[in-house]
């Protein structure tokens, strides 16, 4: 009696093994496909590159009023995930400025039309990136055509 149990688990083994294998290979196709990238061997990119980006930033972005008239500046980070299809999902604000400037931030990068995805091996894969958004109160009206054509040199070039 103890040798057939014996034998019974030996040819059991194998099938234990193979069984595993599979799962193993099941879990790793199902962790790549929501895996997220930070480095890939094509970056997503904005659809018209950088200056395109800019472009988009001074078409919607609307510096909020609390920030106008307590003069807050600065830069704010947000991060998000380009998905494989271009769309932008999991907006989160990692370093802010306050007074309304975050909110305009994530606000803005909702707004965005899908991105052209990253690529690694050839693939389309979801990529985390991070994108800082100035905000500058101009002192007055000349100023602030001053630092327009600042920026659209900076997009020019």
């Amino acid at each position: 009696m103890p040798k057939s149990i014996i034998l019974i688990v030996i040819l059991f083994i194998p099938f234990l093994s193979l069984a595993q294998e599979v799962e193993d290979q099941v879990d790793s196709l199902s962790t790549q496909a929501s895996e997220v990238f930070t480095i890939v061997e094509e970056s997503a990119t904005f659809p018209g590159g950088m200056n395109g980006f800019y472009r988009f930033l001074a078409v919607n972005i609307k510096y909020p009023a609390l920030a106008t008239m307590l003069k807050v500046e600065g830069r704010v980070f947000v991060q998000f995930i380009v998905e494989k299809d271009g769309s932008i999902s999991n907006i989160q604000v990692v370093k802010g400025i306050g007074a309304g400037c975050d909110e305009e931030a994530a606000r803005v990068i909702q707004l965005m039309p899908n991105w052209i995805p990253g690529k690694y091996n050839g693939e389309p894969v979801r990529q985390k990136m991070v994108q800082a958004i100035s905000f500058v109160v101009a002192k007055n009206e000349r100023d602030s055509k001053k630092k327009m054509k600042e920026l659209r040199k900076k997009v020019k070039n």
